[in-house]
């Protein structure tokens, strides 16, 4: 695996990327930089064998579509350069106030249903727990991105304390995650909901496949990623001698484990004053709700265009940089949710300068929107309730499967899920 342990891709304008992929050629030259006025060609993602150049320097296919897969004819500093400078700045109060509000409704909700302890009202609770749950693991994500603050005795601090709350090693998955946005959209070296191969398809365990590949089970998935990764890959988010990790991490990872203990200690003394079924309701339940919003969240952010005739593509070797697989990620309208979840659905910014605080993600989208043309996959608008996300959700489970073992630019393939349950590739 590829791993790097100095990346600093989201600095300020001014500071120099330190991953080298990002720095060679797109491979496509000329042209004024693009988006400056709208085109009517769609952004459909084809796969001709032809592909030209148009003037305004995007490549296109024989059909008229963008070829989406090819080498954008911008840089990762012209990004860069379009965000306005405070789009930069971290506001360690406003932060602080974000943080505080999402525990006053953790527990307004937890003191309300618990003395309210009607049946008709535990579901809303569920709910509306599990979904405050999932806030603050943004809050703690935040922290780990160092965008929480400029003090990064803080942020972990508050990362660990956040994380440990719904049973999340925040040394553990800060770092997994860093080698994610440092090798987004690579078949091999990212690490999160990255494609499986063929072989290591047909190598799976029945139940391992349909861990991976089938609803609802795969939307309950993270917490077995911590504990064993995803197929392929060896190692554990709570070991500190995994291949996660290097050596002077090992103590990152055993302080966020204590984090963790003490976590269950008050789990357990709370599970004995308040009795087991009040603490299934109250924490175990939203817990698991809060997972599956992570996953499917997580999941949409690289997977199931809302263009049901595009497949997003995936890379290899010299066909992979930086900037191609940030730009294979997609933003996410979730309606009322949008700020509950401090803008989560801002992706293709945030995956390219992780740094940036969510509460700026909006502009500094916006800014970057003209310079990215057609590699910005406009998300559908939502309405209150994001139920248009429940269509490319199954669609992705129903058809995105596997990739093939070779190439370097490849795309999602069906496996046959009712070969007689050994859920071969076709």
């Amino acid at each position: 695996m590829l791993r790097s342990r100095s990346v600093s891709i989201c600095a300020r304008p001014v500071r120099q990327v330190s991953i080298t992929a990002i720095a060679r050629p797109t491979g496509i030259q000329g042209g004024a930089l693009p988006g400056r006025k709208s085109s009517s060609a769609t952004t459909k993602v084809s796969t001709f064998p032809n592909v030209s150049t148009g003037t305004d320097g995007f490549a296109r296919n024989p059909d008229g579509t963008f070829d989406l897969s090819a080498a954008p004819p911008f840089s990762l500093a012209d990004l860069r350069n379009a965000i306005p400078a405070e789009c930069w700045e971290k506001n360690t109060f406003k932060s602080i106030a974000h943080l505080l509000l999402d525990v006053g409704i953790v527990a307004g909700l937890a003191i309300g249903a618990f003395m309210l302890n009607q049946w008709w009202a535990w579901p809303l609770y569920w709910f509306a727990q599990g979904t405050m749950f999932w806030a603050l693991f943004v809050v703690g994500h935040d922290c780990g991105h160092q965008s929480f603050s400029n003090n990064r005795s803080l942020n972990d601090l508050l990362g660990n304390l956040v994380h440990a709350t719904i049973l999340v090693p925040y040394h553990g998955w800060r770092i997994s995650h860093r080698t994610h946005h440092a090798n987004h959209g690579h078949v091999e070296n990212d690490e999160s909901w990255h494609p499986v191969t063929k072989s290591t398809l047909e190598g799976m365990e029945f139940w391992a496949k349909v861990g991976r590949l089938t609803m609802p089970w795969a939307l309950f998935a993270y917490p077995f990623y911590l504990w064993n990764r995803s197929p392929g890959k060896q190692g554990s988010h709570y070991d500190p001698k995994s291949d996660l990790f290097v050596p002077n991490e090992e103590k990152m990872i055993l302080t966020s484990n204590a984090f963790m203990i003490g976590m269950l200690g008050v789990l357990a003394a709370c599970t004995f004053a308040l009795g087991l079924p009040a603490m299934i309701n109250l924490y175990l339940i939203p817990y698991w709700i809060n997972v599956v919003w992570l996953d499917v969240v997580t999941y949409l952010h690289h997977h199931g265009s809302e263009d049901n005739s595009e497949k997003l593509p995936w890379y290899r070797g010299e066909e992979w940089s930086y900037l191609r697989g940030g730009l294979s990620t997609l933003d996410r309208d979730f309606g009322i949710f949008n700020k509950i979840h401090h803008d989560i659905g801002t992706h293709v910014i945030h995956h390219l300068f992780p740094q940036i605080p969510h509460y700026n993600l909006e502009a500094a989208t916006e800014a970057c929107k003209p310079v990215m043309g057609p590699y910005y996959r406009q998300p559908q608008k939502s309405g209150l309730l994001p139920t248009h996300l429940v269509e490319p959700l199954i669609r992705s489970f129903q058809n995105d499967h596997y990739v093939e073992d070779t190439g370097d630019i490849v795309y999602y393939k069906k496996a046959d899920l009712a070969s007689s349950g050994s859920m071969k590739a076709v």
